[in-house]
């Protein structure tokens, strides 16, 4: 979870709010105490998952099954 000071957060809202409708939790604090916490919507990450695993699905469909090892690997590679 990443932490940010109320002013920051003020001037930073858009990125904050990309941050976190991309899955991110951000506590907002003001004099080093957390005063807030913004959190992803749950409806907004179950649909990012099932487009996800849809995509997945789409994948496997076009190129055959591919190994746990290859998964991960094309992860890190991104």
């Amino acid at each position: 979870m990443r932490e940010i000071q109320s002013t920051e957060a003020t001037a930073q809202l858009s990125a904050i709010l990309d941050a976190v409708e991309r899955g991110e939790t951000v506590a907002i604090t003001r004099q080093g105490r957390r005063i807030a916490r913004l959190v992803p919507e749950p409806t907004h990450h179950q649909e990012r998952a099932a487009k996800a695993v849809e995509a997945l699905r789409a994948f496997g469909q076009r190129n055959g099954s591919i190994s746990a090892d290859e998964l991960i690997s094309a992860r890190r590679e991104g």
